[in-house]
């Protein structure tokens, strides 16, 4: 077969035997628990409704940037576990500024994704910090932030929110009119828009890709991943490599929750606002293997999960936390099903390679000539 092909088949292999594993390891829980299998995947795969395609959609928009982020220092070998607290901290902060309405319309609005931006990329950089000059594991750093930003960001809410009359809801202020961006509509028949910010997510995800495999940054930040030690004897510097990608992984984690921002009433950040939205694309940069297709893919198949289950309790009397076990053997599957591609493919290119010198040394030893040399 074709080296290029094989490699194709691999890496289209790989994730396909994940889920597989999943599906398979989901059923016995569903037989365990004594719940139909059958109509439960067939509820799961069946075609989503017009409603629900929309739905999958925005939520698949949102964990293609969360899988952005985490995907950026997976390419340098760094952990980035708190995608979680980084795009808290920068959401509020969008909201916080765009809610003031300082510049007209879209500025306001361009004005609110640089401070998003800046707000996670600060928080990733105190990890990052910690790592290169203290050598404090970004996985800890990370994680601690998380509560920290949590409690931060509930601290500064309870100081600027306004809060509605007659109810235990608070907010900050609603981002103006003018600043907020339009949905795109899908059917005419439905009210329900997919984000405009799907646009912007797109061009994140181009630019991820061009970054990292056309530029001088991206060849540094990958040489770095795959050994520091060479990377250092190539005068790259580790330490800034190190803060530079967290801060650029926290900068596309600040983005995570502005499709919601912009794009979902009532256009604030406040004690409401959807969470768990980081841990998830930990998965799916995982599932994608930390390109940008791959991940969009795997954001679209967990965002088809979550909306898939949610009809499970009513219609097949089982509860949609089975998608929440389906989604958590993936992670689990996923690194168990790369390791055994990764050796079939590493024995399909000794066996290539072995070919190859067997060819090569039976032609050294055959003393007769070769179909040019009899030509002359």
């Amino acid at each position: 077969m074709n080296v290029r092909l094989t490699k194709v088949a691999l890496a289209i292999g790989a994730p396909l035997l994940a889920l597989a594993l999943a599906f398979a390891i989901t059923s016995l829980v569903l037989l365990a628990a004594g719940d139909p299998v059958g109509e439960v995947w067939a509820q799961i795969i069946s075609w989503p409704e017009a409603r629900n395609q929309v739905n999958i959609l925005n939520n698949a928009t949102v964990l293609f940037l969360s899988g952005l982020a985490v995907s950026i220092g997976f390419r340098m070998n760094l952990f980035n576990i708190g995608v979680d607290g980084q795009y808290r901290v920068a959401v509020f902060a969008a909201a916080a500024v765009a809610g003031e309405g300082w510049l007209p319309g879209y500025l306001n609005t361009a004005l609110a994704i640089v401070c998003a931006m800046l707000a996670g990329a600060a928080w990733a950089g105190i990890a990052g910090v910690l790592k290169a000059t203290r050598g404090v594991s970004e996985v800890i750093a990370t994680i601690m932030l998380n509560f920290i930003a949590t409690a931060l960001v509930a601290y500064l809410l309870a100081k600027v929110a306004v809060r509605e009359e007659g109810s235990n809801v608070i907010g900050t202020a609603p981002v103006p009119e003018g600043s907020r961006i339009p949905g795109i509509q899908m059917w005419s028949d439905i009210p329900t828009e997919i984000y405009g910010f799907i646009v912007f997510a797109v061009l994140v995800g181009v630019a991820y890709w061009f970054t990292l495999n056309k530029t001088r940054f991206g060849f540094e930040l990958r040489a770095t991943g795959r050994s520091a030690s060479a990377a250092v004897a190539s005068g790259i510097s580790v330490r800034r490599m190190t803060i530079t990608t967290m801060m650029l992984s926290g900068a596309v984690a600040g983005l995570v929750g502005l499709p919601i921002l912009f794009g979902t009433s009532p256009y604030n950040y406040g004690s409401t606002f959807q969470s768990g939205l980081g841990f998830a694309g930990i998965a799916i940069a995982l599932l994608g293997r930390n390109h940008p297709v791959g991940i969009a893919l795997g954001a679209l198949l967990f965002a088809f999960l979550d909306e898939q289950s949610n009809p499970l309790q009513i219609l097949v009397g089982v509860s949609p936390d089975i998608v929440a076990i389906t989604q958590g053997v993936i992670v689990l599957t996923v690194v168990v099903s790369y390791e055994l591609v990764r050796r079939y493919g590493a024995r399909l290119e000794q066996r290539r390679v072995a070919a190859q010198l067997a060819r090569e040394s039976a032609a050294a030893k055959d003393p007769r000539p070769t179909t040019k040399e009899a030509a002359r």
